[in-house]
């Protein structure tokens, strides 16, 4: 008897639970940032972007190049997402990640907003938005 939480095959054949949309933006990030990983970001993301991401092959280069933000000494939260209750009907969200470290050196806080699609039970990063040019009083 397994859980109440949905599952599905992973490539090693076993059963792994669905992620949500902020475990998928926070595993993504981690493997970017801390990790520095781009194979390891590579699973939560579309083929698209794991053809962009293979271009650019590490990850100080996808910090720069697919989300425009190089930092160091990276910690992630998530800020905002786009959906609440009726999650379960929903197959696209937004999800902005905050993200605080050193950037050349000095304190830095930003954040990136991420575009998810859900495909079957999984939830995929499908684009990183651009950002609108906030700015803060």
């Amino acid at each position: 008897m397994t859980a109440c939480s949905p599952a599905e095959e992973s490539q090693q054949g076993r059963l792994e639970k669905a992620l949500s949309p902020e475990q998928v933006s926070i595993g993504f990030f981690t493997a970017i940032y801390v990790d520095r990983d781009v194979e390891k970001a590579k699973v939560f993301v579309s083929p698209e972007l794991q053809d962009i991401m293979s271009h650019y092959h590490i990850a100080s280069a996808v910090q720069r190049h697919v989300l425009g933000l190089s930092m160091t000494d990276v910690e992630m939260s998530i800020d905002d997402i786009d959906i609440d209750f009726f999650r379960k009907f929903t197959d696209e969200v937004d999800v902005k990640v905050k993200v605080e470290g050193l950037r050349g050196g000095s304190p830095w806080v930003d954040d990136r907003t991420i575009k998810l699609v859900k495909n079957g039970k999984r939830w995929t990063i499908v684009e990183v938005l651009t950002e609108k040019g906030r700015i803060d009083l």
